[in-house]
């Protein structure tokens, strides 16, 4: 991956992180790295923990950050959440889910768009 690219997606995760908080959530991990990949972060909300996956674009031409989510990407972040809960044991009893969180620049690098998706791969 680009330099460029990282770093967006970097900067989306931290606005994500901070929206968030804002709301009151903890996060407990950023870039936790398993077997088959990485969680962009981890959080609770204080009644589940919650994988979040961050999508970060500038602009849609070539679609919304959100359907950049396909579900192969959901059964990943699913047994990453399985890894995860497994490797702290403290989590074991808690229930837990998969969001998206979707962001769009606009031309000066603003968020014009903000989407947080719950339980984004439920379906999966």
């Amino acid at each position: 991956m680009s330099g460029s690219r990282l770093r967006l997606g970097d900067a989306g995760e931290r606005y994500a992180e901070r929206r968030l908080t804002e709301l009151g959530w903890s996060i407990l991990d950023r870039k936790w790295r398993g077997t088959a990949g990485e969680l962009d972060l981890v959080a609770d909300d204080g009644e589940f923990v919650v994988f979040v996956e961050v999508k970060t674009r500038r602009g849609e031409s070539h679609g919304r950050a959100e359907e950049a989510v396909s579900a192969t990407k959901c059964a990943t972040i699913l047994r990453l959440g399985e890894e995860f809960v497994q490797a702290h044991p403290a989590l074991e009893n808690r229930y837990w889910r998969v969001d998206t969180v979707a962001i769009t620049l606009d031309r000066s690098g603003r968020v014009a768009r903000f989407t947080h998706i719950e339980d984004s791969c439920l379906d999966e």
